[in-house]
Formats: structure tokens, sequence, C-alpha cells
């Protein structure tokens, strides 16, 4: 007995050092072709400029898909915060927002699709994974513990996920308020930052779709509203949305006074003036737990807004409470295969 508990604190040490193993040293994800150098500048926002959706680079990009760009740099800093089971990490960058002009810290994830050989000239799907709660100093998806990116790879090899690269911003510049995603006036740009240089950053640093077909948002409680506010802001830009027990309306203490750019920063408004213009369309799959409150705030956002070019649905996660661990269930149980089938996979080389 006292030999197999030696042998099974061996395993838990070797487990323990396995997991822990390289935080700290720094990460280079992937291999970008030769000619990544001759792509768009990293300021062009998807579907916006050069990098239009369907416009060509100005070197052709290897797979022949005009829609595909190559990291455009310069390189970030990552260092390495997390190993998984399959020996993919997690690595965390310093970002100094060049539009927002706020400086935050960004942990990102790739798929081990990344890494290989047939996938190495094609663009990735990008997922952009916000927290709830302070949203700060850290970004909760990026603790292996709560399983996304397990989730993930595991969705990959059953055929019901695409393989995301997932980005993890902080969501607010502190802990004292909630800053609501948005360019509150005389506040850190928070909108700017999620919307343009967050993605500035991703395209950066991986191989991405100009178009919007390959960027989406997934964010839980106050993260899930600043995503689905996000896209339905800038549906050129984004296409889709997992919005977990998330928050339907602004309301942070710091709009006072600003009425006007609240309401510019509503989802109700905002899905509105999409369904006038009829488009573009927007995918947004809530996620409740039967064990939490809200399902009726999204059940009359759907009514009144789930029309035209703003498509909505509503998963019930059976037994299901306000917590990470379940909206990750959700996603396990449809809505990452829901994402799955709205944006762009990635293309192995033929031949």
């Amino acid at each position: 007995m006292a030999f197999a508990l030696l042998l099974g604190g061996a395993g838990l040490a070797a487990w323990k050092f396995d997991r822990f193993s390289g935080n700290g040293g720094s990460v280079s994800f992937g291999k970008a072709p030769a000619s990544a150098s001759a792509s768009a500048p990293a300021s062009a926002a998807p579907g916006a400029g050069a990098s239009s959706p369907g416009a060509p680079s100005p070197s052709a990009t290897p797979t022949g898909d005009p829609d595909v760009m190559l990291p455009t740099g310069p390189k970030s800093d990552f260092k390495q915060t997390a190993k998984l089971d399959d020996g993919t990490v997690i690595a965390k960058a310093r970002l100094a927002g060049a539009k927002s002009g706020f400086e935050g810290d960004v942990w990102v994830w790739t798929p081990k699709e990344y890494g290989e050989a047939k996938y190495e000239k094609s663009a990735f799907p990008v997922l952009i994974a916000l927290p709830g709660g302070n949203g700060f100093p850290s970004n909760y998806w990026a603790d292996r513990s709560l399983g996304l990116q397990k989730a993930i790879s595991e969705g990959v090899q059953a055929g019901t996920s695409l393989p995301f690269i997932v980005i993890m911003p902080v969501l607010n510049p502190d802990s004292k308020y909630y800053y609501d995603g948005s360019d509150i006036p005389g506040q850190p740009r928070m909108g700017t930052w999620i919307a343009e240089d967050v993605p500035a950053f991703t395209r950066a640093n991986f191989r991405t779709y100009k178009s919007r077909d390959g960027w989406a948002f997934m964010g839980s409680s106050s993260g899930a509203f600043v995503g689905m506010k996000t896209v339905l802001q800038y549906p050129d830009r984004f296409k889709a949305v997992i919005a977990s027990g998330g928050e339907i309306v602004p309301d942070s203490p710091l709009w006072k006074g600003h009425q006007a750019e609240m309401d510019a920063n509503n989802p109700e408004k905002l899905a509105q003036k999409l369904i006038d213009a009829n488009g573009p369309e927007v995918f947004v799959n809530f996620q409740i737990g039967t064990k939490e409150s809200g399902k009726e705030r999204m059940a009359a956002f759907q009514k009144s807004y789930g029309k035209g070019p703003v498509k909505m649905t509503i998963r019930d996660i059976q037994n299901g409470e306000h917590n990470g661990w379940h909206y990750v269930r959700g996603m396990k149980e449809g809505s990452l295969e829901w994402i799955s089938k709205v944006l762009k996979a990635p293309q192995p080389a033929t031949g």
C-alpha cells in the first residue's frame, strides 16, 4: 500500500509538473509563410479598407484564397500561462492599443491544427472570448479549469467544432466600474479596445480571414452583453456571438449624463437599426441555465428584434447555473456546433 501511495504521489507530482511546465517561457504560435510581410497593414479592421471581403492582398496568398490574411506583424511577446493535456498552450501578451490608447493583457490559445503543415497557409476563424464580472486584471477564460479550449479540441475531433483561435482580452480597465465595453465619454475607450485594437493584435500575430466570416465573439454575463453589442454595432466586421447568461441593455453608472452615447451602444437600438437597413445578417445564440434568472429578458429581446437579418436562438442549459463551467457545457451540447456552421473553416492544403 505504501508503495502504491508513493507511486500515486509521484504520478500526481509528474502531472502537476507537466501541467505547469514551461509557464513563463516564450511562445511562438505556428509558422507564417514567407510572404506574410506582403499582407495588408495591421491597422485595417476586418471588412474595411484593404482588408475588405474578397479583395486580394498586395501579394496573392499561397492558398489562392483572397480572404486569407497572413500575419501582418509586428509580433507580440507571448509568455506561456498554462499548458493543456494535448500539448497546446495558453499564452499572454501585453497590448498597447493604438486606437484606444488603453494598454492591457490579452491571452491567446491556438488549436493544434494551427501548427500542422497542411494548414500552414490557411487562415483560421477567431473567437474572442469575454469574461463577466470585473473582467480585470485577468480573463477567466484563460483558466484551463473551465475547459473552453478542451471543449473546442474535443469538438474538432468529433466534427462538431471548428478549430478556433481563441483571443481572451481583459474587458475593463480596472475593477472599480463596469464600462459596458464602450467608449463612455471621459473614460478609457474600451469599445475601441475590443472592436479595433484586439482584432488588430490578432491579425498582427495570426493567420486570419479578412471577411467577417472568420470573426465571432463569445462571452458570459457582462461579457455576453459586450460581445452581442459589438456584433450588432459592427456587423461588417463580426458575424456571430454566443451570449451566455447575458444582460441586454447598457447599465454602467458611468453613462450618467451621456444618454445619446448610451443609446448608440444599446443592443435594442442597434438591432432595430439592422432590421431597418435589412442587413447584413448577424447571428446571436443565447445560452441560459435553467437554474438562473434572465430568460424572460432574452425571450422578450428575441420576440422584438429576432427578425429579418437578426437571427436569434435561445439554448437552455439543463440544471445550469450562472457560471463558466455550465456555459462551456452548453457550448459542448450544441452552441459550438451552431457557431461553427456560421463561420468559415480553415482549408488544408491539397495534393
